[in-house]
């Protein structure tokens, strides 16, 4: 099997279990014509964002990478009453396409966009009182992943899913000598999550439009088997 037939699942999918999306299409072309890269999650991969903060029944939600917001609608769809979302963006020019698709998408109302650099805000959110939350979902520089992991456990109470997008890059992440920053950062990552005795993890690969990448899932303070495995 190659992208194509990969790419022909993600639309058969798409097709059934999403269906037609005005808001989240109307995002997609706005975060075209504003020149913002066209890197964010799939429908259905969002969708499973979505599926996963309501399965936890989610009230408050941390998202690390906003980019133009496209994954912030579909977790705070997931909201129920009082429900609220603190997603962190670099730059001020993909926070505004963000905060304009969020109103687009009716959901601005439950979701703060805090800009700037995503280690001093998490560390202001930790001053501030902000945690903890219920699910994290970090999808930013990928170099900086072993810092948003610490950072994460620090905003998390026991039973807190964190979730980590695209720990698989085409299978890169497993060439030990790679000198490349994300590659690097991701491996490191996973180290970390491995050895961190407050998580029980697992990773999932996945194929389909985004082409070959993967999730890495963890709750925190979960008990574990005597074999150490969840």
């Amino acid at each position: 099997m190659d992208n194509e037939v990969w790419t022909k699942m993600d639309y058969y999918f798409d097709e059934r279990l999403v269906g037609e999306d005005p808001p989240l299409k109307a995002a997609v072309e706005a975060t075209r014509a504003a020149g913002v890269p066209l890197i964010q999650v799939s429908p259905t991969q969002g969708k499973l964002l979505m599926v996963l903060a309501a399965a936890i029944g989610a009230r408050s939600i941390l998202e690390i990478g906003t980019l133009a917001g496209y994954s912030t609608i579909w977790l705070a769809r997931a909201l129920g009453p009082g429900g609220r979302v603190v997603t962190l963006e670099l730059r001020d020019k993909h926070a505004e396409v963000a905060r304009a698709n969020l109103q687009r998408a009716g959901v601005a109302d439950r979701v703060q966009v805090r800009v700037g650099r995503a280690l001093d805000v998490l560390a202001q959110l930790a001053r501030e009182g902000a945690g903890p939350f219920d699910l994290v979902f970090i999808d930013a520089d990928k170099a900086g992943y072993p810092d948003y992991l610490t950072a994460s456990l620090k905003l998390s109470r026991p039973g807190t899913l964190i979730i980590a997008d695209n720990v698989v890059r085409d299978g890169r992440v497993l060439d030990e000598a790679t000198s490349d920053p994300d590659m690097r950062g991701i491996r490191r990552f996973i180290d970390l999550v491995s050895a961190e005795p407050r998580l029980t993890a697992t990773a999932v690969q996945t194929v389909g439009e985004k082409g070959y990448d993967g999730f890495a899932i963890a709750v925190v303070d979960r008990a574990r088997s005597p074999s150490g495995q969840a």
